[in-house]
């Protein structure tokens, strides 16, 4: 039996990289979320909605946003990687 070397030995977080990631999450979140609250205001008035389905509509959009957000982050995350060997 051989010993194999771990492969979470020695890491260091990448502090650059996440604070770059973290600053550009904090900057399209704004975007997305707002357009995500304005979208659905703008579509219940267009489609007659009242208030319980616009805030509905809001809530979905709102889903859809957390799903684009997490899908940057893990993007962006392989791109500026937050950890490196010591």
């Amino acid at each position: 039996m051989t010993m194999q070397p771990s492969t979470s030995g020695n890491r260091t977080i990448a502090w650059p990289s996440v604070i770059t990631v973290i600053s550009a999450a904090i900057l399209i979140g704004a975007e997305v979320f707002g357009a995500a609250f304005a979208g659905g205001w703008a579509l219940a008035i267009l489609l007659g909605l009242d208030d319980v389905a616009a805030h509905i509509l809001q809530a979905v959009l709102f889903g859809i946003g957390v799903l684009i957000m997490i899908a940057f982050i893990r993007a962006a995350q392989r791109v500026e990687p937050f950890t490196r060997r010591a």
